[in-house]
């Protein structure tokens, strides 16, 4: 009994992809140091509890993608490998983690402050109402990255408890939510096709490959101009983190180049490998200027 539920959690860590959690992870971290900074304080305690509540509300929501899209990865070559359709997941595991992530989410919401307990079950509505999205709206990659964008928002609101001085924590959310659309537009890129037979809502699905490429271009054009935005308007963020927006710009460009209509080989180091280091270089060197 042991060693099946450790070979699920396995499964199910890989299937969740926790690795992905380095997406909105850093943004959030930026948003609260900027907080306490602005604050003048230091909470590691607040700082662990915004970690655990992205950590938690993620886990709930791709979780809640796989147990949805269960059958629909059945019938797709590509993804009927995973561990739900595969068979080494049980759907009796899967929702027992949704149900427990987001009570652990709502907890830490909590353990935060009042306001971020009130809001903890629009973000969780929000985050698990995604997978039905793609069944009735183009609008799903959008949704995605408004999923992502309230983690800056979440952690802002973590540390000052108020909706005072939002202006930074927002540009940062819609720059999440912009860029998240822009590199979920690429990825679905793969899955156009099966989502054409499928009867499923996505961009690559109605506009064809080169059309959400274009997309993904123009959004990820317009969450750097909000990023740029953010170190207008902050005074506490100056070179380094501009460094970060040079960096992470140049790196988005070489996304760009990886992938190509009639070349999807590439996808997944485009998909993840390099918006993860966008958002480590970017949020990491934006928490560091924060602090010094």
């Amino acid at each position: 009994m042991i060693t099946r539920l450790f070979v699920q959690l396995r499964e199910t860590a890989e299937m969740i992809k926790v690795s992905h959690s380095v997406f909105a992870l850093p943004f959030a971290l930026a948003a609260g140091a900027l907080a306490m900074r602005e604050s003048e304080t230091w909470s590691w305690s607040t700082l662990f509890w915004i970690v655990f509540c992205a950590v938690t509300a993620r886990t709930a929501a791709m979780a809640q993608n796989r147990l949805i899209d269960a059958g629909l990865d059945a019938e797709n070559p590509r993804t009927a490998n995973r561990a739900l359709p595969g068979g080494r997941v049980s759907r009796g595991f899967v929702i027992g983690l949704v149900v427990v992530s987001s009570l652990l989410f709502v907890v830490g919401a909590w353990k935060i402050n009042s306001i971020c307990f009130r809001l903890s079950p629009l973000a969780l509505f929000v985050l698990l109402a995604y997978p039905w999205t793609k069944r009735f709206t183009l609008l799903c990659h959008f949704w995605l990255g408004a999923a992502l964008g309230l983690a800056p928002v979440g952690a802002w609101l973590a540390v000052r408890g108020a909706w005072q001085g939002m202006a930074t924590p927002l540009l940062f959310g819609f720059a999440v939510a912009f860029w998240t659309a822009g590199f979920d537009l690429i990825y679905a890129c793969q899955d156009a096709a099966h989502d054409r037979e499928a009867g499923l809502h996505s961009v690559p699905a109605r506009l064809g490959v080169s059309g959400a490429l274009r997309l993904a271009r123009l959004l990820h054009g317009v969450s750097l101009a909000l990023l740029i935005s953010a170190g207008w308007t902050n005074p506490h963020l100056g070179w380094i983190y501009a460094l970060g927006l040079c960096l992470a710009a140049g790196l988005l460009v070489y996304e760009h180049s990886l992938v190509r209509t009639d070349d999807l080989s590439r996808v997944n180091v485009a998909f993840f490998t390099l918006n993860g280091l966008v958002s480590l270089v970017l949020g990491g060197l934006a928490v560091v200027d924060a602090m010094v």
